[in-house]
């Protein structure tokens, strides 16, 4: 199997005054092409801190990140920009789509900003919306879908471009049970048909359920 991920002593330290937290303590970890993996742990355990890092969204103050044979850590910001937008796709508690675009547009924006033909864009975007369940909602603005359809959106959006992986920080914490079920098996067939690797942090037991590992952190470390 391909490596996607690899962390090495990844360490982040916050100051806040003569205050010293240890968000994220040494943690080495592999996550190979495919997985469908599930991080999780308490509150303060350094979940999201340590996808943040993963993602390109926040720097390690010690360690290293290696993302297709890539070391992020390395890269100038705008180096980093460019990397996350062909690479790395996000899925977010709170969805972030834009409210004046539409379902279509909220997903072809990123290959846009990738500089994709028209043509390709198009077809891509139907083809996932479809994926996805959406290809009647594909002139809806977010305001006009339920908090499941716009999650739905939200995944769309982060698979268009053929990400090397997914990060998920906590996908289902607004949804209800049955909307989380049809998503997560959604994912899961997305995972399985085009082999994108998934990254979740969650509290969820169903996600959890559905993960094909679980990584447990605890105060920064993994246990």
């Amino acid at each position: 199997m391909n490596k996607v991920i690899e962390t090495s002593d990844l360490v982040k330290i916050y100051s806040t005054g003569a205050l010293e937290v240890c968000a994220v303590d040494h943690v080495n970890l592999t996550i190979e092409q495919g997985e469908f993996t599930a991080i999780v742990g308490p509150s303060g355990s350094g979940k999201t801190t340590l996808l943040n890092m993963i993602g390109g969204l926040d720097k390690p103050t010690g360690g290293q990140i290696t993302v297709d044979g890539v070391d992020i850590t390395t890269l100038t910001q705008k180096q980093l920009v460019d990397f996350r937008l062909r690479n790395i796709g996000f899925v977010f508690q709170q969805y972030n789509l834009i409210p004046v675009l539409t379902a279509f547009e909220n997903v072809s924006f990123i290959m846009e900003l990738q500089g994709r033909m028209k043509k390709e864009i198009d077809a891509r975007t139907k083809e996932i919306l479809s994926d996805v369940g959406l290809a009647d909602r594909l002139a809806s603005r977010p305001a006009q879908l339920s908090g499941g359809q716009q999650q739905r959106v939200a995944v769309a959006r982060a698979m268009a471009s053929r990400p090397k992986f997914i990060i998920a920080d906590e996908p289902t914490a607004n949804l209800d049970s049955k909307t989380t079920e049809k998503l997560l098996e959604m994912m899961l067939e997305l995972n399985q048909k085009e082999n994108v690797t998934f990254l979740f942090s969650t509290h969820d037991q169903r996600v959890m359920n559905k993960a094909r590992r679980v990584i447990t952190l605890e105060d920064g470390r993994m246990v």
